[in-house]
């Protein structure tokens, strides 16, 4: 155990880090952590309204399938870059690596800027929507109960400081408690399946058609033709599987992370893409009229359940459902966090380094829990001038990390062969040949692709109550943190830069963090899947 800690530390250090935090996270509570941060039943009974009111069956079953295939290829392009930069960083410190000199710090900013959004915002969102899962079993057992806006925005952040708290404990009571996360998300996941088909008479079962075919189709936004009511169905499963980095955030507590954080993103994707469209697909079979949901809870998830499995049986196995989100909101939140102190340490953030602090007593960044705390409270508020305005937060999400997300992986191919760029593979590693060139190009199209799809109103006519703002919003972060970084923050903020003492960078041989660090020995370089047999 010291042995492989050890080499954990030497292997950061040579990116240029200090070791900073413990690394308490075993193989089994990294792949828990993949699974929670995606949440899986949880995600999908919070966006499920949005496909099958918008599109219809069709668009919830197809979307997924459709989604998750191109999540694939991105989750493994993502998975090849952690794997070679194992820092709390992520995806933000490989960027900066990935491309010449003279651009890294306005990459760093960038990239850095994108994906605290999209975290913050996929926080805010999780948690805003495990409110609303809260409030709507209140509203199915209690059907006179009248549910306003005050009520679920308290109940939101409220629930944030609660999981503030929680992450302000030792990291080895984080990993203990998330490994077993993943057993109640698969667990529910595959109970709901069976439960739901066991209490469906088979003639009140849909047919495959309305499933799968045109019969399904049912377009409801007020304006769009079928297509793009269709393709609106894809918020779903993108707002779920996104956040794959969100392993890397914590790869500095994980032992032997080039190994177990790839291969944590790569097992997750997998598993989530497959549950998720077998649920997808019973839930649709099990739905029953589509005009009478989402029912008097507000959720086509739970009056799906209800109307199958009766309120009580409903209402128990909900109370896993909400558990899970509770999960979700808990790994989010850890792995913001380590994405604020990593940008506060690298001078990226106006708080000269005060939130790259790690506080002794629990080995944890607590300033940086707390702020982002705070921070992700804000984007809830949109719910008090328009619950539909509101719904922006998840397209905002999707938007913000998938394109923080294939900038690296572009960067990456772009500057393959520049001299200051000297891209060394860690142990996941998908090749130089086609493969590898094939996951890259359709992960970026596709990124690409669903931002423009995400950008577009949901419902016709399009006012300011329900304008989708996640475009907007986007645009606007990246415009005011351009702006300031030219007007200010350059002269602070050069990149992600190292945090090693002189001593140790002179023992290193390192005058300054370089892209082209000791890389991992040719004899490291095997399956991960068969090191982490072996452990």
């Amino acid at each position: 155990m010291s042995g492989t800690t050890d080499d954990d530390d030497h292997r950061l250090e040579a990116l240029g880090y200090k070791p900073s935090f413990r690394r308490e996270f075993s193989n089994l509570a990294t792949i828990s952590f993949a699974f929670s941060i995606m949440g899986l039943c949880s995600s999908i009974a919070t966006t499920l309204n949005t496909p099958l009111l918008l599109g219809g069956p069709a668009s919830v079953t197809w979307c997924w399938l459709l989604g998750s295939c191109m999540c694939f290829t991105l989750g493994s392009s993502i998975a090849e870059i952690v794997s070679a930069f194992p820092t709390c960083g992520g995806l933000y410190t490989a960027s900066a690596q990935l491309c010449p000199k003279s651009y890294r710090a306005i990459v760093g900013w960038i990239v850095g800027w994108l994906n605290i959004l999209g975290q913050v915002a996929g926080l805010s969102s999780t948690e805003f929507g495990l409110a609303n899962m809260i409030w709507a079993a209140v509203s199915l057992s209690s059907p006179t109960f009248q549910l306003t806006q005050g009520k679920t925005v308290g109940l939101f952040a409220g629930l944030l400081i609660v999981h503030g708290l929680l992450n302000s404990v030792a990291t080895r009571y984080l990993a203990f408690a998330t490994r077993g996360f993943v057993f109640v998300n698969l667990g529910a996941t595959v109970v709901i399946i069976i439960v739901l088909l066991a209490t469906t008479p088979r003639s009140a079962m849909h047919s495959a058609t309305y499933v799968f075919g045109s019969q399904g189709i049912v377009n409801q936004t007020g304006g769009w033709n079928n297509g793009i009511a269709f393709l609106l169905g894809l918020l779903s499963v993108q707002w779920t599987m996104t956040d794959y980095d969100a392993t890397a955030h914590i790869s500095e507590e994980v032992r032997r992370a080039a190994y177990a954080a790839p291969a944590a993103i790569f097992i997750a994707v997998i598993g989530t893409g497959i549950l998720g469209w077998l649920l997808n697909v019973v839930l649709m079979l099990c739905s029953g009229p589509i005009e009478n949901l989402p029912g008097i809870s507000g959720s086509a998830f739970l009056q799906i359940m209800a109307l199958r499995m009766g309120t009580p049986v409903a209402l128990f196995l909900w109370s896993f459902v909400c558990l899970t989100a509770f999960f979700v909101s808990q790994t989010a939140l850890q792995a913001c966090s380590r994405t604020v102190y990593a940008f506060s340490r690298d001078h990226g953030l106006p708080d000269n380094g005060y939130f790259g602090h790690i506080a002794g007593s629990t080995r944890t960044p607590l300033r940086a829990i707390w702020f982002t705390t705070i921070l992700s409270i804000v984007p809830g508020f949109l719910d008090l001038a328009s619950p539909i305005a509101a719904n922006a937060i998840f397209a905002l999400t999707a938007i913000a990390l998938d394109l923080s997300y294939i900038i690296p992986i572009f960067l990456r191919r772009l500057y393959a062969n520049h001299p200051d760029v000297n891209f060394r593979p860690g142990p996941f590693y998908m090749g130089p040949g086609l493969l590898g060139w094939a996951a890259n190009v359709t992960c970026i199209s596709w990124t690409l692709f669903v931002c423009i799809i995400f950008s577009l109103p949901t419902v016709f006519p399009v006012t300011k109550i329900n304008m989708n703002y996640a475009s907007v919003i986007t645009v606007g972060v990246v415009f005011l943190s351009g702006v300031w970084y030219v007007l200010s923050a350059h002269q602070h903020y050069h990149g992600p830069t190292s945090n090693l003492d002189a001593e140790t960078k002179a023992r290193l041989g390192l005058e300054e963090v370089e892209p082209d660090s000791p890389s991992i020995s040719e004899k490291e370089k095997v399956r991960v899947f068969v090191s982490l047999a072996s452990e």
